[in-house]
């Protein structure tokens, strides 16, 4: 089973060095959370917006879950948190 792998891309638009670093720190602990709730064999690139220098973790979660929703990149909810196994690249 192909594992899904997970890329971001942060302008230097949304600020400097600091900021985009912890944008890219928030989307990351997101992913590292609900990764194995993401169908394998998928590459997902998430491109930061402006709105995120604001944001904390929740906010992030709550902007991200919907998207990988939408695009039908979820597993079934009841699947989420299941298993030890995790699907993720770069993540153990």
């Amino acid at each position: 089973m192909e594992n899904s792998r997970f890329g971001f891309s942060v302008s230097k638009k949304i600020g400097n060095a600091v900021v985009r670093n912890r944008a890219k720190r928030l989307l990351r602990e997101v992913v590292r959370l609900h990764c194995d709730a993401v169908s394998p064999g998928w590459d997902i690139v998430f491109v930061a917006r402006p709105s995120i220098t604001g944001a904390d973790y929740w906010a992030v979660e709550s902007a991200v879950m919907p998207l990988l929703r939408s695009a039908g990149l979820l597993l079934s909810e009841e699947s989420e948190g299941e298993g030890e196994e995790n699907l993720c690249q770069g993540h153990k």
